[in-house]
């Protein structure tokens, strides 16, 4: 198994002690150092701890043999686009188990026309994570409420839709929740 974990975490602008803080138990610098360079073997678990650590995907941090990468041509910052003083791969975004995906026709909020907005799908014990998070909530009759959700008291969760000038609405005990993780746009 091939990881990635070194390239994600630099992506981020991590060192290793960040990543190794932000574990979950903590651990040392050391460690995440040996784990991303295969001086010490990555199981499942440590996979799991580093791509929350990361903010990922578990599945973004294996890289599988057949996989197709895209090189790094430049950087763009304040400055303007550079060259990397060194070579770095983007990693095209694999599906996991349980997304589910939102297509925008029409641009709403921070949304353009053709995105699409790829969600995890969340139990309602798990909630409490999508604070201040855009999320897809189903409703009766099929239908559904995207917004951010702002609040959550007992069983309801506060929603503000995307848009100008659309009201909270309160959702009561919805049965998942999607949480979005991943935005796919075409130029």
């Amino acid at each position: 198994m091939i990881t990635c974990i070194r390239e994600i975490r630099k992506a981020k602008g991590l060192t290793l002690e960040d990543v190794a803080q932000r574990c979950d138990p903590p651990t040392t610098a050391q460690t995440i150092g040996r784990l991303e360079t295969g001086t010490r073997t990555v199981s499942v678990g440590w996979l799991n701890r580093i791509a929350d650590a990361l903010g990922v995907q578990s599945a973004d941090l294996v890289r599988l043999p057949d996989q197709k990468t895209i090189p790094v041509a430049a950087l763009l910052g304040q400055k303007g686009a550079h060259a990397p003083t060194k070579a770095s791969e983007v990693i095209p975004p694999l599906p996991s188990p349980g997304l589910i995906a939102v297509r925008v026709t029409s641009g709403i909020g921070d949304y353009r026309s053709g995105d699409e907005i790829w969600c995890e799908r969340i139990q309602p014990e798990a909630f409490v994570n999508a604070l201040n998070r855009d999320v897809l909530l189903p409703r009766p009759a099929g239908r559904f409420l995207f917004g951010r959700l702002v609040g959550r008291e007992d069983s309801k969760l506060h929603v503000v839709p995307l848009g100008g000038g659309m009201r909270q609405q309160v959702i009561t005990d919805p049965a998942w929740m999607g949480v979005a993780t991943k935005l796919v746009r075409g130029l």
